[in-house]
């Protein structure tokens, strides 16, 4: 079988090849199309030298050349390619102790993690090669590690997430013998960087079908090892609407945003949204409750997301969406509740907490109630569009201005802006420089 190689791609190849040396494409991109997933991020193994490797080409930079790689710069494009390699051991679990360069591609594909990812294409004629049956397991879709599997976990332990990624990625079951090496090993995710781990997550959650790895996950306890604020929903069975653990409820949940594609930070909370039930749950025959169950599961979340040492935006976003995700909407709002809920929620952050609420009650009932939703966006729009002051910075006096009326600066200037706030989103009239000064001294006064 044959690879379709782009001809910008023979031409480098033919470099290497004029000069005496192979060249390979590696990696996923031979897997997806195996598959029928476009992919052309093209990484590439050769049996030359990082040293020839730079002989051979203007411009090469030494991107990773400790072991091997080098980004060589070919008629506007950047290329990876590392040299054929043997591996030491790995003494942290995640970082070989040494490495050596060898000119043998099957001892190369050696070390690889996956049957699925240890093909290679030959640049000069786009022959794969598949040295461990990886195109099996394809049509079987399995994750199967290669050789023995609990050797390939304690050379790296990421790669027992990068199982449950590509499970979850491509919709595959992980061979059984791979996924009992992982329940057994998972202890050794310990000595990964959160950082790593967080990556992973990432991208388990944008897949397709991340309640795939995230049952795999609950069920070989892995899920213990690095989100047991998650996997303590396990332990609580919910009655009344539910019919299932906090835990699959949250899955559930996180699926269903993946069914209609919704960005990252609300798959993020629809997975961790209930995750403040397995710590407030107050048991009851009828129907459990959970009061501030979403408040505890903000802080939870913000918990896990700095621990996992996510970004400050990732972090705050998709805690807000799980602090508000219990929003109860009725008709009888008023214009000024309504004000008061796009102030609270942020109108950046509308759309995403609807969607994290649809998520929540299609996990539930199979079905979303939009209607009561599309009642409210509809209100939310005409309230926007009257421009109403809803945030500090459209009121008519600022800090300034209140300072030259004789307000001292410091903490009751800010409680005085928040009351002024306040008194325009309840009356949008009285946002003029001389009814907010008035109102403003006129609560200096009480204060």
């Amino acid at each position: 079988m044959r690879y379709p190689l782009p001809e910008k791609i023979k031409a480098f190849g033919d470099v290497f090849t004029r000069a005496g040396f192979h060249l390979f494409i590696v990696g996923g991109c031979i897997r997806d199309y195996l598959i029928g997933i476009p992919n052309h991020d093209y990484d590439f193994a050769t049996d030359a030298r990082p040293d020839e490797v730079t002989s051979l080409f203007r411009k090469v930079l030494p991107t990773g050349i400790e072991h091997g790689t080098v980004t060589v710069r070919w008629f506007g494009e950047s290329y990876e390619v590392t040299t054929f390699r043997n591996e030491g051991i790995y003494l942290d679990m995640r970082h070989p102790s040494s490495v050596s360069f060898i000119r043998s591609l099957d001892e190369d594909l050696k070390r690889r993690d996956f049957t699925i990812n240890a093909f290679a294409v030959d640049c000069q004629d786009g022959t794969i090669i598949d040295r461990h049956e990886g195109m099996r397991d394809l049509k079987e879709h399995l994750v199967r590690a290669i050789g023995n599997p609990e050797e390939r976990f304690q050379e790296d332990a990421l790669r027992i997430l990068r199982a449950l990624r590509f499970s979850s990625k491509l919709d595959f079951a992980i061979e059984p013998g791979t996924l009992q090496a992982m329940e057994r090993l998972r202890e050794n995710l310990h000595h990964v960087s959160e950082e790593r781990i967080h990556e992973e997550l990432v991208k388990l959650i944008g897949s397709d079908h991340p309640a795939r790895g995230l049952f795999e996950m609950d069920r070989t306890k892995i899920m213990d090892v690095i989100l047991p604020e998650l996997a303590k929903g396990r332990e609580v069975m919910q009655n009344g609407m539910h019919h299932d653990t906090v835990l699959h409820h949250n899955i559930a949940a996180c699926q269903v945003a993946a069914n209609h594609h919704y960005p990252l930070y609300v798959r993020m909370a629809a997975l961790f949204h209930d995750i403040g039930k397995s710590y407030t749950v107050a048991y009851n025959d009828v129907a459990n409750t959970y009061y501030g169950h979403d408040t505890c599961g903000a802080n939870l979340t913000r918990s896990i997301l700095k621990r996992l040492k996510a970004s400050n935006e990732e972090v705050e976003q998709v805690s807000h969406l799980v602090e508000h995700h219990m929003f109860h909407y009725t008709p009888d709002w008023s214009d000024a509740a309504v004000r008061r809920f796009i102030n609270r929620i942020g109108k950046e952050h509308i759309d995403d907490l609807f969607r994290m609420r649809f998520c929540d009650e299609e996990s539930m009932c199979g079905v979303a109630d939009y209607r009561t939703v599309e009642d409210l966006d509809l209100r939310i729009k005409k309230v926007l569009q009257a421009e109403d002051a809803l945030c500090l910075k459209d009121l008519a006096v600022g800090g300034k201005e209140l300072m030259e009326a004789g307000l001292e600066k410091g903490p009751v200037l800010g409680k005085t802006l928040d009351y002024l706030l306040d008194c325009v989103i309840e009356d949008p009239a009285q946002n003029t420089k001389e009814k907010l000064l008035e109102l403003a001294l006129a609560y200096r006064g009480k204060q």
